[in-house]
């Protein structure tokens, strides 16, 4: 083994030894997370989440892509089966985020967004956006069809944008309509 392979490795154990980068590395194995969200879920500091993330970018662990102003983070676990395929793989790190309540961001999205039963603001962010939509689609009940003025007159009771919200629900296949819209129902998980 080179002197650079032993001060790669060296880098690499380093890194990783520490509690917060091993949960974090459990939760972008296999999906991309924000720092918000990382920071939701281990209950840090955004600015400690961005130091962890800096440092497991450095050593090439994870690969960030931006979403408008948001930076989207995932495994890259080519990198990671290049340092030890035995070691770290992609099963044994998600074990790492056993005991984490994966609600914790959804409710403070919906804290943030939703003052007693009223949406104070449909996010711009999509993945916050797609937590608010769920919780309004759940006023819907499963195998009930709608005319357009009855789900109007719902999505009314919780945001007056009732034609942006309607049509989000369609964009995301939470409702399904007949035809030229006139009947609407609430779609299967």
């Amino acid at each position: 083994m080179s002197e650079q392979d032993i001060q790669t490795l060296l880098s690499f154990f380093k890194t990783l030894a520490n509690e917060n980068r091993l949960k974090i590395i459990g939760l972008v194995t296999g999906q991309e997370r924000s720092v918000e969200e990382i920071s939701s879920l281990l209950n840090l500091k955004e600015p400690t989440v961005s130091h962890h993330m800096a440092r497991l970018k450095k050593i090439g662990l994870v690969d960030m892509r931006s979403d408008g102003n948001t930076h989207l983070y995932r495994l890259n676990s080519n990198a990671l089966q290049r340092m030890n395929k035995d070691i770290f793989t992609t099963r044994q790190l998600s074990v790492m985020t056993e005991g984490i309540n994966f609600d914790a961001w959804e409710r403070k999205v919906l804290n943030t967004f939703i003052e007693g039963d009223q949406i104070k603001a449909i996010p711009v962010s999509r993945k916050k956006r797609q937590v608010i939509l769920e919780w309004l689609v759940n006023k819907f009940e499963k195998g009930t069809k709608y005319p357009e003025k009855e789900v109007n007159e719902v999505i009314s009771r919780y945001h007056p944008d009732y034609a942006t919200l309607r049509r989000e629900f369609i964009m995301n296949r939470m409702m399904e309509r007949e035809g030229g819209g006139g009947v609407y129902w609430r779609m299967e998980d």
